[in-house]
């Protein structure tokens, strides 16, 4: 390996970064094996030519991979991998993935050092995050709420956590919080209805509660990272040891204490390689710090690229796109790449993109997996009448990071349901509705059906054994509700019993069957939590022979994910919350209630959402049309021949929500005020940015799609009309 060597590799979007950061690393490694592999001799390194194969030697050191979110890093890893014939080992993570996993392996040392109790750490997932803060602040909640009647609780407890994780990224102490608030926000605040010394406060108390019952969150995590860990001198010695050769990609997405931890890697002597997009920042507002970032590349030799292997439609337009969008004073004739659709209504405006796409598809214009439609800020409804009209249409669509929150589907809902009659003391979380959601959804059974005409043999098929006229009867005549215990009645209670069939009747008493056995086991202690039970129900009417689709297993999975780290929380709070006069006695454990309630509560409030790991769509599924935010698609680094901007005179384009509350006030380059001139400037750079990613991520049409009326029925006269006025209509459908 050639000794401190350090590449800062720059370049807008696409001119391929990240391409040359691999090379880059063929050649390092053919430089210290001498050999390289027939694949990388295919991609030549950026300075000289490759030898002939790679054979793989332990004398390589171990790389440290950077990526800029979770689904960048596996891409990268797979373009890593192959480039290198799976012959060279690496840790792959994301920043802040580095930060956790490395407070985990050394808090023992931060034990030590912050003299806590000797217990493994803990991550709260955010959702628990914010029901914890809650009910620890909550008499500053509460006096807030009283003095400010339109406070939303919620809102208020995400916006205080928030800066904690934004002081932690950017490497500020807890305690310069309230000054920097004081400074940039002032007497103008209008949002945080809590003195700035308290907040700060709060913030002291959160994080002093959670190291004593050893919590950690992302904010807590990053500020013991930076503040504690890496200036240790045993961590830093064992930090140097174990990665002597970095590649990070997508740099200008990174906060601000990823430059302390490449520095001290870098003065150790560790050979690096950067990519940095000048242009990029998307996360700018969510603690990344590209400024500071950008100072990386002094201490490096610095290669700019330009030239972009695929054309684009920035090579047209770019920033004169961009000047004629923020200045109208500007005169500019759009070429005939880019068009636009117009409609008074936005339903309609739904329709005619939906009804432009089917259209190209159909006449072989276009390729459904070369269409993004991308939003500021895509509705529920927008996706589902996209959706709709598509997929009606034989055309598949991906709706990118469509996370809906787990209470939104029916298989949830019903399970949460079923703990609600099984334990003790929830007859108030129930209602007939949920009744009769839950018999319909548990009593859909699979049977074997035996088809006279067909000479296959007998195959599996869905029944409805409850279908939701008769589940709503069971409902209303059958069940009965009470505040600890309500129950399912025989289906004979009801007078007309008979008019439910033998197969309703059936499905019907097995559900009562199985919620009595339950109990059964529940008194006698066989049934540790509620975790156990919400497996053993999937299992029995969920898993039992049917096939689920994609989604739904995704949400299951998610369910209990989401119950086993609620049970894990709550039994290291029950554990942790002794007093000294307590210790040596043994505390009996709470009521079941007592943990399920607000855990229901917490899914109904549509705190958690279904995350699915990120997978590459297969077969038909692959060939699909694009949906997502702004945010979304820039994050995701995709680009399309075809890119429908929809809602393209919303004013979310240039005041977008993608950013943290007082996000500013925590960047490395703060000047100690904040102005409506700076916000004003800052949403235009903004702007500028996304305008010329989407134009270098578009090879071919961009289509804007506006429609006078929002879907509030305002009119939209955003940023963006001027480019939806000047472009040429097309004819409507």
């Amino acid at each position: 390996m050639v000794n401190k060597e350090r590449i800062w590799i720059t370049g807008a979007t696409r001119v391929g970064k990240t391409n040359y950061l691999i090379r880059q690393f063929c050649q390092w490694v053919a430089q210290s094996t001498g050999v390289v592999s027939a694949q990388m001799s295919t991609v030549p390194p950026p300075e000289s030519p490759a030898p002939d194969s790679l054979q793989p030697s332990t004398n390589l050191p171990r790389l440290l991979l950077f990526a800029a979110i979770g689904d960048n890093r596996i891409d990268l890893v797979d373009r890593l991998v192959a480039a290198t014939q799976s012959q060279y080992s690496f840790y792959s993570t994301t920043p802040l993935g580095f930060f956790q996993d490395e407070v985990t392996l050394f808090w023992p040392l931060l034990i030590q050092q912050l003299d806590l109790k000797a217990q493994f750490s803990l991550r709260l997932n955010p959702e628990n995050e914010q029901e914890l803060a809650t009910r620890l602040w909550q008499p500053e909640i509460d006096r807030a709420i009283g003095a400010q009647a339109a406070v939303n609780e919620a809102r208020l407890v995400r916006k205080i956590l928030d800066l904690l994780q934004l002081a932690g990224l950017a490497g500020i102490p807890i305690e310069d919080i309230p000054l920097r608030l004081q400074q940039g926000l002032g007497a103008q605040n209008g949002e945080l209805p809590i003195p700035f010394e308290t907040v700060g406060m709060m913030l002291q108390h959160w994080q002093q509660w959670c190291l004593e019952r050893g919590l950690l969150t992302y904010g807590i995590t990053a500020g013991l990272y930076w503040q504690w860990l890496l200036g240790h001198p045993a961590y830093q010695s064992h930090l140097v040891q174990r990665y002597p050769l970095i590649l990070a990609d997508d740099v200008d997405e990174y906060p601000a204490i990823a430059r302390h931890l490449f520095e001290k890697l870098l003065n150790a002597g560790a050979s690096a390689a950067f990519t940095f997009n000048p242009d990029g920042a998307v996360r700018l507002g969510l603690g990344a710090d590209p400024v500071y970032l950008a100072a990386l590349a002094d201490r490096c030799e610095i290669v700019e690229l330009s030239d972009r292997p695929t054309p684009s439609l920035l090579d047209d337009l770019g920033e004169t796109l961009v000047e004629f969008a923020i200045n109208p004073m500007i005169f500019l004739a759009l070429p005939e790449s880019i068009q636009a659709i117009q409609t008074v209504s936005r339903s309609d405006l739904l329709r005619q993109t939906a009804e432009t796409i089917i259209t190209a598809v159909q006449a072989e214009q276009v390729e459904p997996r070369h269409v993004a439609v991308i939003s500021p800020g895509l509705d529920a409804i927008a996706r589902y009448a996209l959706i709709d009209i598509l997929t009606k249409h034989q055309i598949p669509v991906e709706s990118l990071n469509d996370q809906r929150p787990l209470i939104s589907f029916a298989i949830v809902r019903a399970l949460l349901t079923v703990l609600t009659l099984v334990y003790p003391g929830l007859g108030r979380l129930v209602d007939r509705d949920a009744i009769a959601e839950m018999l319909v959804i548990l009593g859909n059974r699979e049977q074997t059906i035996n088809t006279p005409d067909s000479r296959s043999a007998a195959s599996l098929q869905p029944t409805l054994a409850i279908d939701p006229v008769r589940a709503g009867l069971l409902a209303d005549y059958c069940f009965a509700p009470h505040p600890e215990r309500p129950r399912l009645l025989p289906a004979t209670t009801f007078p007309r019993w008979d008019r439910l069939g033998y197969q309703t009747s059936d499905a019907y008493q097995a559900v009562i069957d199985w919620i009595e056995t339950q109990q059964s086991q529940l008194e006698q202690r066989q049934s540790p939590n509620a975790v156990f039970l919400l497996d053993r129900a999937i299992q029995h009417f969920l898993l039992g022979g049917r096939s689920l689709a994609f989604d739904q297993l995704s949400a299951l999975r998610q369910l209990l994910e989401t119950a086993q780290h609620y049970w894990e929380v709550a039994d290291r709070l029950r554990r942790s919350d002794v007093t000294l006069s307590d210790r040596g006695t043994t505390r009996p454990d709470p009521p079941s209630a007592a943990i399920i309630s607000p855990f229901i509560r917490l899914l109904r409030n549509s705190a958690v959402t279904a995350n699915p790991y990120p997978v590459r769509p297969m077969g038909t599924a692959s060939n699909a049309v694009t949906l997502a935010t702004v945010f979304q698609y820039r994050s995701s680094r995709r680009s399309h021949r075809w890119q429908f901007w929809f809602d393209a005179a919303s004013p979310r384009w240039l005041s977008g929500v993608d950013a943290l509350f007082a996000a500013p006030l925590f960047l490395q380059q703060w000047s100690g005020v904040w102005t409506a001139a700076d916000a004003m400037d800052a949403n235009e750079q903004r702007l500028r940015r996304i305008l010329l990613d989407l134009q270098a991520r578009s090879e071919q049409q961009i289509y804007l799609c506006h429609s006078d009326l929002a879907t509030n029925g305002q009119e939209q006269t955003g940023t963006l009309l001027t480019l939806v006025n000047s472009a040429t209509p097309i004819t409507a459908m």
